[in-house]
């Protein structure tokens, strides 16, 4: 009976150490994790191209109506999940700029109601459908954006399926980048400049309403401005746009940045505008810089071409040089000449009738 404590649980093989069964379990959860991963990447690597090409618009449709309904199905379960913890949401949100609504910090939902106020019946409804919704889409945006790339991921050549997963998982980290950069750095700083413009005049009602959506619409807009280096990593791998060109024209494309913060920034602050400008211009470097390393052959492939046409071009113009003087030479000798028959056919009819 003493040694019933010693006795190996039922179905593990004989002289094993019981020690060895949670790492057993680890290893075939590793195993598992493996096999996922490798049946997501030959999804992506060997998926026919063929296949994709001979469906007929109405199964590209169908196909379309799957992904969609299973993006809309997943956004629909999150956003009711969340409703029921919107308070909290809320309170999230809006904890980068509880100094400019409250004195004292807020600590929990119940003290919302003393700093935040709805103007209609509704109000609170939709902004709690509103808030859970936006979370909803971060939560399940691994969902929706793989969905999108796989269909059209028949579409890509061989060659071109091996950025999928890279291009998914770096944009991915890009949003989430813009959007804590955005809650950490931006809002305070925003919000405290657009108050200090009323505070002279006025006393400022905190509509929820109002700054909630605010608030969401620059998370959304930090994030995408975010992708700035995935856009311009894969115009230098399609040579869309050369490198050589995005490097030489940084002046056009600063204009360019800065007259799109000037657009998707939701207030009227010039502190925001420059912030998102600053972080967009230093992206922007940073992915041309990672360009240059990760497609340095490719960059200088281009530039050799380059060169080479450029000097074929001026090889070819000096030829044409070369040709219109020889031809102006040529015209000349033969005015020359014809001058002379002239003046000897001159001088000889002058003999003649002499």
């Amino acid at each position: 009976m003493a040694a019933s404590g010693n006795i190996p649980p039922a179905g593990s093989p004989k002289g094993a150490p019981q020690g060895d069964q949670p790492r057993s379990a680890s290893v075939r959860f590793g195993a598992r994790i493996g096999r996922v991963w490798a049946r997501v990447r030959s999804l992506v690597r060997r998926g026919d191209r063929n296949e994709g090409a001979r469906m007929t618009i109405w199964e590209h449709l169908g196909e379309l109506r799957r992904r969609l309904t299973i993006i809309v199905v997943g956004l629909l379960v999150a956003t009711c999940v969340l409703y029921f913890l919107s308070p909290h949401l809320i309170l999230f949100i809006i904890q980068p700029i509880s100094e400019w609504l409250s004195n004292s910090a807020i600590s929990s939902p119940d003290e919302l109601n003393k700093v935040l106020n709805v103007l209609s019946p509704l109000g609170g409804f939709t902004l709690r459908f509103k808030v859970s919704l936006f979370f909803a889409a971060v939560v399940t945006s691994p969902l929706w954006i793989w969905q999108l790339l796989v269909f059209f991921l028949p579409a890509l050549k061989p060659n071109e399926r091996r950025w999928v997963l890279p291009t998914f998982f770096v944009g991915l980290a890009l949003f989430a980048f813009g959007v804590v950069f955005c809650y950490l750095v931006i809002l305070n700083t925003a919000f405290g400049w657009m108050l200090e413009q009323t505070r002279d005049f006025a006393n400022v009602l905190a509509d929820a309403q109002e700054y909630i959506s605010l608030t969401l619409l620059f998370e959304i807009a930090f994030g995408l401005a975010f992708e700035l280096p995935l856009i311009v990593f894969y115009l230098i791998v399609f040579n869309i746009v050369p490198y050589k060109k995005l490097r030489h024209s940084w002046r056009l494309v600063y204009v360019v940045l800065l007259v799109f913060c000037a657009m998707v920034t939701p207030d009227a602050s010039p502190v925001t505008m420059l912030l998102m400008f600053v972080a967009m211009a230093i992206l922007y470097e940073a992915s041309l810089l990672f360009a240059r390393l990760v497609l340095n052959k490719r960059i200088k492939q281009l530039a050799n071409q380059d060169a080479a046409e450029e000097a074929k071009e001026a090889e070819g113009a000096e030829g044409i040089k070369k040709t219109d003087k020889a031809k102006e030479a040529e015209g000349a000798e033969n005015a020359r000449s014809s001058t002379g028959r002239d003046a000897r056919s001159n001088a000889n009819k002058g003999a003649a009738d002499a």
